[in-house]
């Protein structure tokens, strides 16, 4: 039986909203919520990785595990690398969830799981949600297109991921924070060097469909909000009293 691990990056250096994961949504600091909402899933092990001694201390206060990480990474998907070789190397599927969607449920961590687990050739996967007309020019919303469009019942090709569009298209997505990794995937990753395209568009995903790899992706209907902005804050606050 494969075993599953999820691992939370978390930092205090976000460029957009300062102190993100510390920021108070309804009584709770915001990283809080995405490890309380991590753990209603059915892996049983969740793990935050950070560099910063107030993030560890709440989680530490909240009877939740910390794994203390440098501080030089630039994503979460290298910093989750370093977590998992400072832990048991028992795991063969790695699930990496943004530290910033407080309102994440537990039923997307658990397909994206289960499809790793039913289909052990994929080595790479992520989630997707259905995309407002609205938040095809937010640069906040990060899009995929995909190569077939999606349903509930399977899981397709990312074929590109982006920050803006001007053309509104069934194959386009709201991408969601959340990967599964094998193992041996998540190892190839962080030896790969910095694609172009993820520099340029600031999207680590783009590391692998830069090499071409192929990475699988499913549609949830829950929706979670990350939170990079003030009005983003405030709209979750709304949504989760």
């Amino acid at each position: 039986m494969e075993k599953s691990v999820i691992i939370i990056p978390s930092h205090l250096k976000a460029k957009r909203l300062p102190n993100k994961p510390l920021l108070d949504i309804n009584g709770l600091p915001l990283i809080l919520h995405v490890l309380k909402n991590s753990q209603k899933s059915d892996i049983k092990k969740v793990y935050v990785a950070t560099p910063d001694d107030e993030i560890s201390n709440i989680i530490i206060q909240n009877q939740g595990e910390v794994i203390k990480t440098g501080n030089h990474h630039t994503n979460g998907t290298d910093r989750i690398f370093e977590a998992l070789n400072k832990i048991q190397n028992q795991y063969d599927i790695i699930i990496n969830i943004q530290g910033d969607m407080p309102n994440i449920n537990k039923n997307t961590i658990n397909k994206l799981n289960e499809f790793m687990i039913k289909n052990s050739n994929i080595e790479v996967a992520t989630i997707a949600g259905k995309i407002k007309i609205e938040d095809y020019n937010n640069r906040n919303v990060v899009k995929v297109r995909t190569s077939k469009p999606l349903d509930h019942g399977q899981f397709n090709s990312a074929i590109d991921f982006f920050r803006t569009s001007k053309k509104i298209n069934t194959d386009i997505y709201h991408h969601i924070g959340i990967y599964a990794f094998r193992k041996s995937m998540l190892k190839k990753f962080v030896e790969l060097k910095k694609s172009k395209n993820e520099i340029s568009r600031s999207l680590e995903q783009m590391r692998l469909i830069d090499n071409n790899i192929d990475i699988k992706i499913g549609l949830t209907k829950y929706d979670p909000l990350s939170v990079d902005t003030e009005e983003d804050l405030n709209n979750i606050r709304k949504l989760l009293k």
